[in-house]
């Protein structure tokens, strides 16, 4: 129930330009993880990514356009990729690259750090 409270935030403040909008997502307890992983990318200001996996579901996270969006984990030939609109969050291994799928251009290009 706490991770669900934390979704529900972080998607109000994400819509802060817009209509307020929130939900929540109840993964119980048990089966619920939640990660943060830190990322520096080259200029840009170093940042957090939080994870959320449950046995049936992975949520990403990340901050893109001075807010939050959530990304949803899609199939992978290798690592690991989210997506959320038209924007792409793809890890692999110590590496990350956040992209805008309808130019075609990576956004960032990342580094695991601390969080």
């Amino acid at each position: 129930m706490r991770f669900g409270s934390f979704v529900a935030i972080s998607a109000v403040c994400a819509t802060a330009a817009s209509a307020e909008v929130s939900f929540s997502l109840d993964f119980g307890s048990r089966d619920m993880m939640l990660r943060t992983q830190g990322y520096a990318c080259g200029e840009a200001h170093p940042f957090s990514v939080h994870y959320l996996t449950s046995a049936t579901d992975v949520l990403a996270l990340v901050p893109v356009d001075g807010g939050q969006r959530v990304f949803v984990n899609v199939v992978a030939a290798s690592g690991a990729r989210y997506v959320s609109g038209h924007y792409e969050w793809w890890t692999k291994g110590g590496t990350a690259t956040l992209s805008d799928v309808r130019k075609g251009e990576a956004l960032l290009q990342c580094t695991a750090s601390d969080p």
